[in-house]
């Protein structure tokens, strides 16, 4: 029997302290013999999401599927961008925008083998100015990268979209972006079994503030497998 399970997670910031609060994984169907010895999980449904960090700074989180299918949830990290000294210089640019009225957040969806190879990707950039009660105006850019094997096989983009509900004169502006990707090549030559299928949301906010949530689809899983998650 196919197993499905959804995770659910959410993560909160503090000034100093990042938490991820408790998180559950509930089969909605038996899992099968093959997944207990090791073999593919099927119908996998993970989300979550994290809150934007101070500048100069990013939130990062790992789960991991795990014996018998189910998730493991890791912690929600705050790592500094590339080191204290460029940490140092990005606040002081950010904070020169934020002053300006003008604010950028990143997002980053990951799909990672038991190898941490990476499979399937997609990333947001969205930039918003803010008279600190408007959004004054808001925009998204969406991209995505896919493993390719090198005998013209592996991983391939089939669709992509993106969405805002508010580009100019808003409270608050929800931006939206879809990756479908499938596989063909040596673990897997009809190219029926394997799709990954990632969503993004990013919301702006007048003050300035913003958070990132994320959904990822995965028709076939093996333990092993993680989804790995950020926004800066």
């Amino acid at each position: 029997m196919r197993n499905r399970m959804t995770l659910a997670i959410a993560a909160a910031a503090g000034l100093f302290v990042l938490s991820a609060a408790p998180a559950t994984a509930a089969p909605l169907g038996e899992a099968s013999t093959g997944a207990r010895a090791g073999q593919a999980c099927t119908d996998v449904k993970l989300s979550g999401s994290l809150p934007v960090p101070p500048a100069g700074t990013a939130v990062k989180q790992q789960i991991t599927i795990g014996p018998d299918c189910k998730p493991q949830l890791g912690p929600v990290q705050r790592v500094t961008k590339g080191g204290a000294g460029a940490a140092e210089v990005s606040a002081r640019t950010i904070g020169a925008a934020v002053a300006a009225g003008t604010r950028q957040v990143n997002s980053a969806s990951e799909m990672y083998d038991c190898c941490n190879i990476r499979m399937t990707g997609l990333y947001t950039t969205s930039t918003w100015t803010t008279d600190g009660t408007r959004i004054t105006t808001a925009s998204t850019d969406a991209t995505q990268q896919w493993n390719r094997e090198p005998w013209n096989a592996g991983w391939s983009l089939v669709s992509s979209s993106k969405n805002a509900d508010c580009l100019a004169d808003c409270a608050v502006s929800n931006n939206e972006a879809h990756a479908s990707f499938s596989y063909k090549g040596i673990f897997d030559t009809s190219g029926d079994r394997y799709a990954n299928t990632h969503h993004s949301y990013v919301e702006l906010k007048a003050d300035g503030t913003a958070s990132c949530r994320f959904d990822v689809e995965l028709k076939n899983t093996f333990i092993g497998w993680n989804w790995q998650r950020s926004c800066q």
